[in-house]
């Protein structure tokens, strides 16, 4: 079993920045791949960026130019630095974490808001 712990959301201004951090604990730790995803209120969940095992990132649109995902392997941790933020950006923020076995797990959620 495989706990991710989330933390660093909060209120920001627009424009501001804010760093996302997803702690994982628990047995064996073979990292697949790592996401963030968001839900704003009203939509679905849709993913902002991807890490894979070999550093190969990924990021939608909106993600792209602002955000930044990356892994820190010793601390088992995933972060996402965003910058330049948005109003649009507000939303509860979930990170996922896929094993090598194939099993996924998902953060309890942060909450971001963009706002004056």
């Amino acid at each position: 079993q495989v706990q991710l712990v989330e933390s660093g959301g909060g209120l920001v201004q627009p424009g501001g920045s804010l760093r996302l951090s997803c702690a994982a604990s628990g047995s064996t730790f073979s990292f697949n791949a790592g996401g963030w995803y968001r839900q704003a209120p009203g939509k679905q969940r849709e993913l902002a960026a991807r890490i894979f095992s070999g550093g190969s990132t990924y990021y939608t649109e909106s993600a792209k130019g602002r955000f930044t995902i990356s892994r820190d392997n010793a601390k088992n941790t995933v972060y996402l630095q965003m910058n330049s933020l948005k109003p649009e950006d507000t939303a509860v923020y979930y990170c996922n974490v896929v094993l090598g076995n194939g099993k996924e797990y998902w953060g309890q959620g942060t909450q971001v808001t963009v706002s004056s």
